[in-house]
């Protein structure tokens, strides 16, 4: 029996994958979490075999619940779930550690073989997912996504950014000072070659980074 923790902010999301999950016979969902934080909370008394992390979420986002999930279990298996395919969430996710990187849009049948994959220790990327990244290297310099060239902590905060949030209240959400939030602010500025925050959004929205 494989055990999962649901990470998704959406009641109708996880109880739908529950039942597919228990009617399967072979998976038990040991624990839910609504939130990166919550799910975080949740390793430090408990574990699951399986994680299916969301990526957009209220607070810290499936990329950064990610890093500080594995600080607290190593070992965990994470498969992320989402709607967001394109790059660079998907390289960003892997490079931090996940197993699996899956659609929303992938049948049950898809998702029972991505979770079982993972549980054995090996990775999975769903077809649509995996040949997006694989074309992405061939793309000539001008056409790759500029937001490839950030950090984790940079695409966290240019997230924050995107919603509309201040310095200060980014600060407090992610434990820094305001001063290294500006300089955060700064680099990516200059990574994107742009000049401010409109201009941010704009550019996420045109490689689908966020939705308008």
């Amino acid at each position: 029996m494989i055990t999962v923790l649901l990470v998704d902010d959406h009641e109708l999301v996880r109880t739908g994958v529950r039942r597919i999950l228990e009617d399967s016979g072979n998976f038990k969902v040991v624990g839910e979490a609504t939130t990166g934080e919550e799910a975080v909370a949740w390793a430090r008394g408990n574990k699951a075999d399986v994680v299916l992390m969301d990526m957009v979420m209220p607070g810290i986002n499936g990329l950064e619940a990610t890093v500080k999930y594995l600080r607290v279990r190593p070992e965990a298996r994470i498969l992320v779930l989402s709607m967001r395919t394109e790059d660079p969430f998907p390289s960003k996710v892997m490079q931090a550690g996940a197993f699996g990187y899956l659609s929303k849009a992938a049948s049950p049948d898809e998702m029972i073989s991505a979770i079982n994959t993972v549980a054995q220790g090996r990775k999975y990327l769903s077809q649509e997912i995996a040949q997006q990244m694989a074309l992405s290297s061939f793309d000539a310099k001008e056409n790759e996504n500029p937001f490839k060239e950030l950090s984790e902590r940079e695409l966290q905060i240019t997230l924050l950014i995107t919603k509309g949030m201040k310095a200060a209240g980014i600060a407090e959400k992610l434990c820094l000072s305001p001063k290294t939030v500006n300089s955060y602010r700064y680099r990516i500025f200059e990574k994107l070659h742009i000049s401010g925050d409109v201009e941010l959004t704009r550019l996420a929205i045109r490689y689908n980074i966020v939705s308008e």
